[in-house]
């Protein structure tokens, strides 16, 4: 399988292939509700499910053990093994736990009033994987870095729809749009929703429209997002915040491939694929019903995690470097020696990449305002920006990073006449991306074509609009 080509900006992948033995895990079930048996699964996978639900890699027939029980998932120290929020629990030696490290050769789990045994296994079973450092936007030399690299490059040639979990900051959005940007619809639209910044009782209308009339405030009719993905992708972030009154609409539209406006009874037919991201464990949401089942299994046809930071911790030299280059800083490498390097790879980085990426970019903001403070001050003050000492540093900086990306966009979008390609392209940056930005500054194509180029920009609307 080929590897993810280069990114745009010259990261160089060679084209050589690297085997790995894919994950492989033992499970030895002896006892099951309470009855002695003899059964064995060997799973090769880096994600394990065990529950009673016939769609888990061990399924346990037991009416203490919840529908997604808990998972395995293998880490670059080992396994892991977490409790997806089972009624009775999940025991490891005989200690009630929600998230442990197992240790082997051999471990005892215990659920409901079954046993078994875990141990890994020798694998003999290998794959080829890329040994190049990036896929587009994506960079790692990990071994789970490369593994996600090599399934995008699989799964981008397919119309399946893709859950791709993993916590904040992960990258998950840079993730679906390398999976957009290698498929046959690449060229076709590209929406992108974010279930949790919607106002829940404005989802609907979000992804499906509305007529006008539907409800109060609707003057004219509205085109959902599956309508404008048309032909294209619809990219579902954080679909775990999806309400559970609008989910069964969502089943119907990846069910049937049509949609139905609020307040019409015609039926529009659609051709999307669906690529959701979520940092919930929607097995757990399930559990406590939260969430559909049976949307869940028509948004996960294909799986992907994405690995935290502090689980390839030898990436963040990499990754460093990729972002001082993006910032244009390629001269300050020099400050992250490597006892810095050292230093930063103790740390758990709980927020991941964004994290990791903030840090750099105060790292370096902070030696430029200190060694080029004098001439930087003038071009401040020309374009209206007074500096207030009695504000935190990094409050104050956060400040003017978001005004200068408001008003980048926003002149962005204008000079590219509202089209959200053209202006990735001229900024270099990922068309996903450009949308997120737009939509966490609520900037529209209005709005950016009613800003003159260079002119000063209109305040954002009010949050609740």
């Amino acid at each position: 399988m080929p590897a993810c080509p280069a990114s745009e900006k010259g990261q160089t992948v060679p084209s050589t292939q690297d085997s790995f033995v894919v994950p492989r895990i033992e499970l030895l079930v002896d006892r099951e509700s309470g009855a002695t048996v003899t059964r064995t699964a060997v799973v090769d996978s880096d994600v394990v499910r065990i529950g009673s639900h016939p769609s888990n890699d061990l399924v346990i027939e037991d009416p203490l053990v919840s529908r997604f029980h808990c998972r395995l998932t293998r880490q670059e120290r080992g396994w892991r093994l977490t409790d997806t929020g089972s009624l009775n629990g999940t025991r490891v030696g005989g200690i009630p736990v929600r998230d442990a490290d197992l240790v082997f050769p051999e471990c005892r789990i215990e659920v409901g009033g079954s046993s078994l045994r875990v141990r890994e296994a020798a694998s003999t079973v290998t794959d080829s994987i890329a040994t190049g450092l990036s896929c587009g936007a994506l960079y790692g030399q990990s071994a789970c870095m490369r593994r996600l690299f090599h399934m995008i490059s699989r799964i981008a040639r397919t119309d399946a729809a893709v859950l791709i979990d993993g916590e904040t900051g992960t990258g998950k959005e840079l993730v679906a749009a390398e999976i957009v940007q290698r498929s046959s619809r690449r060229d076709k639209p590209l929406v992108v929703v974010d279930c949790g910044a919607i106002s829940p009782n404005l989802v609907e209308s979000e992804l499906f429209g509305h007529a006008r009339g539907a409800y109060t405030g609707a003057h004219q009719a509205r085109v959902g997002a599956f309508e404008q993905a048309d032909g294209g992708t619809v990219f579902l972030d954080e679909i775990g915040e999806l309400p559970l009154e609008v989910q069964p609409k969502l089943l119907r539209a990846l069910a049937q491939r049509e949609v139905r406006r609020m307040g019409e009874n015609i039926v529009r037919h659609v051709d999307v694929r669906v690529i959701a991201a979520t940092n919930r464990q929607l097995e757990r949401e399930i559990n406590a019903g939260r969430f559909r089942e049976d949307l869940y299994f028509r948004l996960a046809v294909v799986t992907l995690h994405v690995p935290p930071l502090r689980e390839r911790l030898e990436d963040i030299p990499l990754l460093v470097s990729h972002f001082l280059d993006s910032m244009g800083a390629a001269d300050r490498l020099g400050m992250f020696t490597r006892e810095v390097l050292a230093t930063m790879e103790r740390h758990t980085w709980p927020g991941n990449v964004r994290e990791l990426r903030n840090h750099v970019e105060r790292t370096v903001l902070a030696e430029v305002l200190d060694l080029d403070g004098e001439a930087q001050v003038p071009q401040a003050r020309a374009n209206g920006f007074k500096v207030d000492v009695e504000v935190p540093f990094k409050t104050a900086k956060e400040a003017l990073v978001t005004e200068f990306e408001r008003r980048y966009l926003t002149e962005l979008l204008a000079w590219a006449e509202g089209n959200v390609s053209k202006a990735a392209r001229k900024a270099q940056l990922d068309r996903m991306y450009v949308h997120r930005m737009l939509h966490r500054y609520r900037i529209t194509r209005t709005d950016a074509l009613a800003a003159p180029l260079g002119g000063s920009v209109p305040p954002p609307p009010p949050a609740d609009l």
